[in-house]
């Protein structure tokens, strides 16, 4: 079955990309209803307890640096009742990680298991605290609405691949629900290949697909949601590292990221 077939089956129509602005047609209707669910006062409890880990994370963050995200991170995800689990090697320092990406909740795991800059979208920035955690984690932020921008990011990711931190970007370019999945977008790929730095792909999955942030989500709807679950889980499995040759082709890396990571499609996007 091809990839919009599964998506129609499914209940997510087809999705539709542009060069440089990737769209996901995913939405409620990829969540199906009957989801486990705590009490009304468990998700209060939950909320009240992550609007504390944020009101430190102001405080912590600015003191603590780089140290504070992952312990920002953890409190984020313990506070809402999710579960992280990792799977694999873990990324040597300098390593490009490239992930699928489902939900907001993918930054907060990745900032929890690894010190990571991670390549986020601009409006990330604005989000409250979570824009001052991502901000103080040294996050390198893209506005797709400018494509002109695309080589100085590229740049920007080489530089700190170079300088040994490793760096996380979610190629697909937005977000899918779990079982539609996207392309891997391979622009920010040369930057590993200018770097000769590792690709480690690592794949996202939740135990519920309530989790997905997408449609017409907001935020706060996401976290009210998220926070009602009852056991939700997100596991990240880190595949085998690949390691490009000098000159290789960013389109091949991609694709081989992609069907590492076990995000196979019919066909790959070779857009920029």
């Amino acid at each position: 079955m091809n990839t919009s077939k599964a998506a129609l089956a499914l209940g997510c129509p087809p999705r539709v990309n542009t060069a440089w602005q990737p769209t996901s047609a995913c939405g409620p209707q990829c969540r199906p209803a009957g989801a486990p669910a705590v009490r009304t006062g468990t998700a209060l409890v939950r909320l009240s307890a992550l609007f504390g880990v944020l009101l430190g994370a102001l405080i912590l963050v600015p003191l603590l640096r780089r140290g504070a995200a992952r312990m920002v991170s953890r409190g984020i995800l313990a506070a809402l009742g999710v579960k992280l689990v990792w799977r694999g090697p873990v990324p040597r320092p300098g390593s490009l990680l490239v992930a699928n990406h489902v939900s907001w909740l993918d930054v907060v795991a990745l900032l929890a298991v690894t010190p990571v800059r991670l390549v986020a979208k601009h409006d990330v920035r604005g989000w409250p605290a979570v824009g001052v955690l991502a901000t103080r984690a040294g996050s390198i932020f893209v506005d797709r609405t400018r494509p002109k921008r695309l080589p100085a990011l590229v740049a920007e990711v080489a530089a700190a691949l170079r300088a040994g931190r490793s760096v996380a970007v979610f190629p697909e370019g937005t977000t899918f629900c779990g079982a539609e999945r996207g392309r891997f977008r391979p622009a920010v790929f040369q930057a590993a290949v200018d770097a000769g730095a590792p690709v480690v792909p690592i794949t996202i999955r939740y135990g519920s697909p309530e989790a997905s942030f997408v449609g017409d989500d907001t935020l706060w709807s996401s976290v009210r949601r998220v926070a009602g679950l009852r056991g939700l889980t997100v596991t990240l499995i880190g595949s085998p590292a690949l390691r490009p040759e000098p000159g290789a082709d960013r389109r091949v890396l991609a694709r081989a990221a992609q069907a590492s990571a076990g995000l196979r499609s019919a066909t790959f996007d070779l857009a920029a």
